[in-house]
């Protein structure tokens, strides 16, 4: 978690751009590295073994905890479309590997690769479930795993359009929007009237004729437009809510780049591009451990009532991890530090040490 904190190779003898650090970062902490229990020089291959003997079930587990606590902090976070229900993102990330070192994460003939599939609450952008798999899976499988929500909208990129799956969607009792694509064969038997002002260009009620899409979606489907005029482009979309505004329908399908951001986000502050060791466990489990740094973040950031960003908090926490002073104090001196008291939101000095000191009481 360290590494994934300070977004550095833990025994690197490269320069940072944080010198407090030195040559080499955990032997910079030495006179702090007891309440680690390390006693001795950490070698890399020390490293490389217990990421691969030690199970990542235990670091998945761990994520899952943080995630169910995360997401009852974030629960009732505005996502910017007038909605109360529960909005899912469905994405999925692909991380390159070398072939010569990681043969089993097969993905194209030249490179080997993992995928990091991810159902992301938009409340927040928490992850609410993670399945890392080679890079060849495709996409549209994951949804086979999807443990649905009834009442749950679930936002997808065209990669997903499968209407046998969508229909299994549609029969648990959720709400799903969609791209369609440019070649999709339909009939449409309605049309509502539209303001165009909006971006709008048409609502309507439509039933697949394609032999195989008829069979496997047989119920009628919503196909709204969209204009989108900063990229001069006409978005089409599927749905099988008929009940919202057609324009909540393309609110919620923009809301989609929230799991773009939070991929980008991991990729760019966690150290998830270089691993420790060469195995599938070895492999995952750093990048549990990944996925579990920023929930933790995610959780400091909402206990602290900062309007802080994550990777404030993240830096704040790489420079401190090792030491005895409670991360509430150190947050404290970096606000009196780096912002005058009355210019900071929602920051009050009485509130932190409350709140900061019952979620570590409370752990």
């Amino acid at each position: 978690m360290y590494g994934n904190c300070c977004q550095v190779d833990l025994l690197a003898s490269s320069p940072t751009c944080r010198p407090t650090l030195g040559r080499n970062r955990l032997r910079a902490n030495d006179h702090h590295l007891y309440h680690m229990g390390i006693r001795g020089t950490v070698a890399r291959s020390t490293l490389a073994d217990a990421n691969e003997l030690r199970d990542w079930h235990i670091y998945a587990d761990i994520a899952y905890v943080l995630i169910g606590i995360a997401k009852d902090l974030y629960r009732n976070d505005p996502i910017g479309v007038e909605i109360s229900d529960t909005v899912y993102a469905l994405d999925s990330t692909t991380i390159d590997l070398c072939r010569s070192l990681f043969r089993w994460a097969t993905f194209r003939t030249t490179k080997s690769a993992v995928k990091m599939h991810t159902l992301l609450d938009l409340r927040g952008s928490i992850p609410d479930c993670i399945w890392i798999t080679e890079g060849k899976v495709h996409d549209v499988n994951i949804m086979d795993k999807l443990v649905v929500e009834p009442g749950a909208w679930y936002i997808m990129d065209r990669g997903y359009l499968d209407f046998e799956r969508l229909y299994a969607l549609h029969q648990a009792r959720a709400y799903f929007v969609i791209r369609a694509k440019d070649t999709l064969a339909f009939c449409r038997r309605y049309s509502r009237t539209v303001d165009k002002a909006t971006g709008l260009r048409c609502d309507q009620t439509i039933v697949l004729t394609g032999p195989r899409a008829a069979q496997r979606y047989p119920e009628p489907l919503r196909r709204v437009v969209f204009y989108d005029e900063e990229k001069d482009k006409r978005l089409k979309f599927l749905t099988n809510n008929f009940a919202v505004a057609p324009l909540i329908v393309a609110q919620l399908y923009r809301r989609r780049w929230a799991v773009e951001l939070f991929f980008k986000w991991v990729k760019q502050h966690l150290r998830i591009k270089a691993f420790y060791g060469t195995s599938r466990n070895a492999v995952k489990t750093q990048l549990w451990i990944a996925i579990a740094t920023y929930v933790l973040v995610a959780i400091l950031k909402k206990r602290l009532g900062t309007d802080a960003s994550l990777y404030t908090i993240l830096q704040i926490l790489s420079v401190s991890i090792f030491e005895k002073t409670p991360f509430y104090r150190r947050f404290l001196a970096w606000i009196s530090q780096n912002r005058p008291l009355n210019h900071v939101t929602n920051c009050n000095c009485v509130t932190y040490n409350r709140t900061v000191v019952e979620f570590f009481t409370s752990a």
